[in-house]
């Protein structure tokens, strides 16, 4: 996982991140009323074109991040350059629409349907005649059954990173002939189009050693638009070409060429020429857009055509202008990544431990300003996310924000307050080296976090379930904070911490909108200092613009440590966490804002439990009750003693999220299952363990005669599609190296 990229890529599952008691939210409503899951809040921009308009030919290199150290997408290591091959060489039964929903690939699928369901679940592939794998051989029921053997999760020699619906497969037969496969489940499984996809040959499953080692280097054998030529770990390049064996569209490139490059170098290598496709930083694309024109909306880009906000053209500066020159004829392709940020608060310790105060922290959020602060200067739709488990067009989507309830100051002091903590209260003066409320103390006793988060869920969430999610009770603008760093921990080796609240410190004056986390982005530093605000009395909300005395509870003030990485990549990052502390201070909030290299962010704060607050990303999956089961998981004691939390890092669960879920994965009704889920996702938000913000952008420089690539936002790329426009004369278009 990446706090820069999306949460655990390797056990989500790839493109490339639920009875209980009825809980009343709105959007659950009759199944007469409009479908809540919405539409994308930004299409595709890929420059869609008809074949016929791209010319035979040409090399495309397209950036990514590293040579990927393996190959096979179901190993721990595998990351989104192995998810980029396998989608160019291999068989998927299902990809995704730009809505990112499921549907048949017909490359590879006549048909697929649930075909029995009593005594079991039966699925009945019919393949494409025509598919076949690169060495001539057909695609058939062993290759199936040498998968599900592999990743059934009964032979530990296989180095699998997840079994997910694979172990509920009870056999797979061949059917009535051998373009037939029947797959029989000893349990249900809603989720079955997610198996297969992608599909590797039985060369590949068959055995431990050739899972486990053959596939990680090397493809022998493939079946898709693409085949892999070659990999040159020294030069970073990864080599595809065109598959002559393919049966479907003829590739309209002749290789794509994947070369690693850092996303700090890319723009000197677009302009250099090395690159013709390449996710960039927000500062990068500013710049590039200054090389071609505003383009016109298209119904297929939705919102995501609008022009990025950047410098007044007719007033550029000599670096702006070099810039113009240096980026003409490329352009910058938008739209939203099937993943969203959030504010996660860890209720394994200290005072997050009480539901209570997570539930305050999360009614001080501003979401939508947040939201703001990071899409609209890229000129995205800049609506804060709804849902724990979908996003707006997929399936699942619904806006269960109303579980918690909107930014309501008072409500949330009167939830610290019920919680013990205090304006004003005494507090006793910290030690050198000491941990702040929220980092070691007020550690509730083993599996207390759980427990309470249960049973206020059920207290809180039908109370504000009723109310409007976007209810204001704060109405004074936040001005971001650009703190400089004042203080060394010199335990956690942190790069710097500061207090976000304190007494002596005001909020400073705005500072530039940023954009993407985990992407570099400038920021001006702000001076500390200020006119100190009024108190109000104890026990009534301070009025708009008013200074709110700091909480504290049995001498102990309420001080958060939001731990944020410290490289120049995850500038965004810091300057939201700087916001979100800004609005925790007007309830009597501090927060500690710590720096930790990039390297131990993750493994050493995050998974560890090593924090208060973070800010990291996740994937929605077109599956969630199969992929997003693991994050909000409540967690179990482990033989050992340790507390087993999957991927749940808040570690907040809670059981009846876990029967939902379960519930879910083995309703054959779509329906259904999708009621269940968003019933998941209405006590997820209830519980207050993470806070979704923003869905994330992403943002595509490409030559503008590339067509049919760029922002894939929910779909899943077409690689045969993919080539250069031809030229007015009808001579072909060459890459950026011929």
């Amino acid at each position: 996982m990446s706090h820069e990229g999306i949460a655990t890529r390797s056990v989500m599952r790839s493109v490339a991140f639920l009875g209980a008691s009825a809980l009343a939210v709105s959007v659950l409503a009759g199944c007469s009323d409009p479908d809540p899951a919405g539409k994308p809040l930004a299409g595709q921009d890929i420059a869609p074109a008809a074949r016929a308009e791209i010319a035979d030919g040409g090399t495309l290199h397209w950036a990514v991040d590293a040579v990927p150290e393996t190959l096979n997408t179901f190993q721990s290591d595998a990351d989104t350059a192995t998810t980029r091959i396998a989608q160019a060489t291999l068989p998927s039964m299902f990809r995704f629409d730009a809505a990112g929903r499921p549907e048949r690939n017909p490359a590879y699928l006549e048909s697929a349907k649930v075909v029995e369901t009593e005594p079991k679940q039966v699925v009945l592939y019919k393949l494409n005649q025509q598919a076949v794998w690169s060495d001539g051989r057909e695609i058939g029921a062993a290759d199936f059954a040498a998968q599900w053997r592999a990743l059934s999760g009964k032979d530990s020699a296989y180095w699998t990173a997840r079994n997910a619906g694979y172990d509920r497969i009870e056999k797979i037969q061949r059917g009535d002939n051998d373009l037939e496969v029947r797959v029989t489940f000893g349990q249900p499984y809603a989720d079955w189009r997610s198996l297969f996809s992608p599909l590797y040959p039985k060369e590949v499953m068959g055995t431990p050693d050739s899972f486990n080692d053959g596939a990680r280097r090397k493809l022998k054998v493939s079946a898709g638009p693409f085949v892999l030529k070659s990999i040159d770990r020294k030069a970073g390049e990864v080599l595809l070409t065109r598959n002559p064996r393919w049966w479907g569209e003829r590739a309209k490139l002749n290789e794509i060429v994947l070369r690693a490059v850092p996303r700090d170098e890319r723009a000197a290598a677009l302009a250099a020429g090395d690159l013709d496709l390449a996710e960039v930083d927000p500062a990068a694309a500013k710049r590039i857009a200054l090389a071609a024109p505003p383009r016109p909306q298209s119904p297929s880009a939705g919102g995501s055509a609008t022009p990025l906000m950047g410098p007044e053209r007719r007033s550029l500066t000599p670096a702006q202008k070099r810039d113009k020159a240096r980026f003409r004829g490329f352009e910058v392709r938008k739209s939203l990544e099937p993943a969203y940020t959030q504010l996660a608060l860890n209720g394994g310790e200290g005072p997050l431990a009480d539901e209570r105060v997570r539930r305050g922290v999360a009614r001080a959020l501003d979401r939508e300003k947040l939201a703001k602060l990071v899409l609209s200067p890229l000129g995205l739709p800049a609506e804060p996310v709804g849902s724990h488990l979908a996003l707006s067009g997929q399936a699942a989507y619904a806006d269960n924000s109303g579980a918690i309830g909107g930014q309501d100051t008072a409500e949330a002091q009167a939830l610290l307050a019920d919680a013990g903590w205090v304006p004003g209260g005494p507090v006793e003066k910290r030690k050198k080296g000491e941990k702040a409320a929220g980092s070691e103390a007020d550690k509730p006793k083993k599996g207390s976090g759980s427990e309470k988060s249960e049973k206020h869920s059920e207290k809180h969430s039908e109370k504000d379930s009723d109310k409007e999610s976007g209810k204001k009770g704060d109405k004074d603008s936040e001005k971001e904070s650009g703190k400089k760093d004042s203080a060394k921990d010199s335990e956690g080796g942190d790069d710097g911490a500061y207090i976000v609240g304190e007494d002596n410190k005001a909020d400073g004056d705005e500072g530039e909108h940023l954009a993407q986390d985990g992407k570099q982005y400038g920021s001006k530093q702000l001076q500390q200092g200020g006119v100190p605000g009024a108190y109000a009395p104890q026990g009534t909300a301070a009025p708009a613009g008013a200074a709110v005395r700091p909480l504290a509870k049995d001498g102990k003030a309420l001080t958060l440590r939001f731990v944020v990485p410290q490289g120049e990549g995850s500038q965004s990052l810091r300057t939201v966490a700087d916001r979100i502390g800004i609005m925790l201070k007007r309830v009597g909030i501090r927060t500690e804002i710590s720096k930790v290299s990039d390297e131990s962010y993750f493994k050493d704060h995050i998974a560890s439990g090593q924090y208060d607050l973070a800010l990291y990303s996740w994937p929605t999956s077109a599956y969630p009750a199969t992929d997003a089961r693991p994050i909000y998981a409540k967690p179990v004691p482990a033989a050992d003693g340790s507390l087993n939390v999957e991927q749940n890092y808040t570690r907040v669960g809670t059981d009846q999220v876990d029967q939902l879920f379960d519930q879910a994965i083995a309703t054959l009704d779509e329906s259904e299952s999708r009621s269940l889920i968003r019933k998941a996702d209405s006590r997820i938000w209830a519980a207050a363990g993470s806070i979704p913000l923003y869905q994330r952008p992403q943002l595509t420089a490409a030559r503008t005669n590339i067509a049919n690539a760029g922002a894939f936002g929910f779909g899943t790329p077409l690689f045969e599609d993919m080539g250069f426009l031809k030229k007015a004369s009808g001579a072909p278009a060459p890459s950026s190296q011929g």
